[in-house]
């Protein structure tokens, strides 16, 4: 999303706010729909039509084998990015509130800015291709095949590489949690389906099911049915 407007593909849309959102809110919706329809098409399949006798080794009786190493990993991913994104934005917004902004930590994306520096943005510091006049690429480019590239890139009243900061790297942060929160949900709910440790014979209720009474330490919400239907607000919320 953020390469809209940090590596423009086009020379103007970093500036055209309209189209980024517009651009941006499409293709997450696209990939979003298609993500959750394929996870709980996947735990139909798990449910309906798959025969452990006959996948004996292959590559999905393996995935199921390491389930929890995979759900674990995934699990781990969106705590770490959920307590570290809030809580900056949380530290930021009081201290802004109180009046010392200076107090805020702000965290460069400095991959990011490596980046656009290789491309010829100045502004960083760095030394690296197109950013060094020394280097075989700005030599080249400036005669062959990037005739006034850098000084357009360089240029103070365009805006062809939108500068990056503190809050482009807060921005990516808070929506690679929402991602992974929704995958995270899915891949539990699609390798879940056919049993868990609290509910081993799930597969025999089907896709969807209620909850199943206190019996087993409480079952709401567990079908696979149900880790979809939550999914698609994380999805949402992303």
């Amino acid at each position: 999303a953020q390469l809209m407007y940090s590596i423009s593909p086009y020379a103007f849309m970093a500036k055209d706010f309209t189209t980024q959102a517009a651009l941006y809110t499409h293709h997450q919706y696209i990939a979003g729909f298609l993500m959750v329809g394929a996870f709980a098409h996947g735990a139909i399949f798990f449910i309906r039509d798959y025969d452990p006798e006959t996948n004996k080794n292959n590559v999905l009786a393996r995935m199921l084998e390491h389930k929890e190493a995979i759900i674990s990993h995934l699990s781990w991913v969106s705590l770490f990015l959920g307590f570290h994104t809030l809580g900056l934005y949380i530290h930021n917004d009081t201290v802004v509130a109180f009046g010392q902004p200076e107090k805020q930590i702000l965290v460069e994306p400095v991959f990011a800015q490596f980046i656009q520096a290789s491309s010829g943005k100045a502004l960083y510091g760095f030394d690296i291709l197109l950013s060094s006049a020394q280097n075989p690429a700005s030599t080249a480019g400036s005669e062959i095949w990037l005739p006034g590239w850098l000084e357009a890139i360089n240029n103070d009243k365009n805006s062809l590489f939108l500068t990056i900061g503190p809050g482009d790297f807060l921005v990516h942060h808070a929506i690679a949690l929402g991602l992974h929160t929704t995958t995270l949900i899915l891949v539990k709910g699609a390798l879940d389906a056919r049993g868990s440790k609290l509910m081993p014979d799930k597969k025999d209720f089907g896709y969807s099911f209620p909850c199943d009474g206190p019996g087993r330490g409480g079952t709401c919400d567990i079908s696979a049915w149900d880790a979809f239907y939550l999914a698609m607000f994380w999805m949402l919320n992303t």
